[in-house]
């Protein structure tokens, strides 16, 4: 630690994100990635926005990106809010929303995205954990507590498990009533549910985060927005503009227009993606694997004997790369991205080769 930084830095413990390697070439299935490319519309809207107007800074309101996602979603662009990727938005949420008082806690699952307790950490938001159950779902009669506000992803991460939509609504309902918010993070929605986006003007407490990384395949672009009613999005705005009205840079927004406008093509690869999860489970599941029930683009796995570091090893050693958590309860499970069917048929195969070793 250095002498210069401040008390609050050096109590921060980052987030550390999935391995990106340089050295070889992997089966890359740790870090959430769609396996396909973007829809085509995206390379020709950066065709044509890549030109002499790079000079000039980028639209601060994000206009066309927020109208595309306005049509999309079936809602106003004034409830639309875009930022450089979910992570972003997720990070101006925490300090707009959750009091920084004693005795006002915000609520998360002990289980779930790390970067929430970064997030808690860094704008100094009290927060308590609310445990998964034994099956690792999110029981939401376990948030009707007085509370700071309340945050999840829907499907969870890294379980994979998905909440019923009238079961969050009645929470969310709940934490109007305290005059708290409730933030849905739908990172994964694409993959197996259905967002709550219709559900904003009725519960004006209620905000819904989306991100391009995953269900748009791109996420070497950044791209994330946030849908709620006005008075919230007011909120993100007045974070963002108080260090940086210029955060979604020309070429992203345009890019990440075109792809909320090709809704066709994108259904279609998560059709895809479903397909080989579903696949992927029921032959994991025959060879005596624990697979948790997943509606995202990932599963969360257990090897019959193996333990979860060992598995983790050696399926490196074997060029395959996948997501380990070392957290209670956890430590023995994988975290595996869906890939293509091929890159799949290798997981399987190698899987079963080290569950035949123990």
């Amino acid at each position: 630690m250095s002498r210069y930084w401040s008390e609050r830095l050096r109590r921060l413990s980052p987030y550390v994100p999935g391995e990106q390697p340089r050295d070889r070439q992997f089966i890359k299935l740790n870090t959430n990635e769609n396996p396909y490319p973007p829809s085509p519309r995206v390379f020709e809207a950066l065709d044509r926005a890549a030109g002499e107007s790079l000079r000039l800074y980028p639209d601060p309101s994000c206009t066309e990106l927020r109208a595309a996602v306005a049509a999309r979603y079936g809602v106003r662009p004034g409830q639309v809010f875009a930022g450089n990727g979910s992570d972003e938005v997720l990070a101006f949420a925490f300090a707009a929303f959750f009091p920084d008082a004693a005795g006002t806690a915000a609520l998360f699952p002990d289980i779930t995205y790390s970067f929430y307790r970064v997030y808690a950490d860094l704008w100094a938001v009290p927060f308590k954990t609310i445990p998964l159950d034994g099956d690792f779902a999110i029981r939401p009669e376990n948030y009707h507590v007085p509370n700071g506000g309340v945050i999840f992803p829907n499907p969870n991460a890294p379980t994979g498990r998905i909440l019923d939509t009238d079961a969050i609504l009645s929470l969310a309902e709940r934490q109007k009533q305290q005059g708290r918010v409730l933030i849905v993070d739908e990172a994964y929605i694409a993959f197996g549910g259905r967002t709550l986006i219709p559900h904003i003007e009725s519960h004006p407490n209620l905000m819904v985060i989306h991100t391009l990384s995953k269900s748009a395949s791109l996420a070497g672009l950044r791209v994330g927005f946030a849908v709620a009613g006005e008075e919230l999005i007011e909120g993100l705005c007045r974070v963002r503009d108080s260090f940086n009205s210029y955060v979604v840079d020309r070429l992203a927004q345009v890019a990440a227009a075109a792809a909320v406008a090709d809704a066709a093509y994108y259904d279609e690869l998560s059709r895809r993606i479903i397909a080989t999860r579903t696949r992927t489970a029921a032959e994991l599941e025959a060879a005596g694997f624990t697979v948790i029930p997943s509606a995202a683009n990932f599963l969360f796995i257990r090897f019959p004997r193996t333990p979860g570091d060992r598995a983790f090893a050696a399926l490196r050693e074997r060029g395959i790369l996948v997501r380990r958590f070392n957290q209670d309860r956890i430590a023995g499970f994988l975290r595996v991205s869906i890939g293509t069917n091929e890159e799949m048929d290798v997981f399987l195969r190698e899987c079963k080769r080290i569950a035949a070793e123990g």
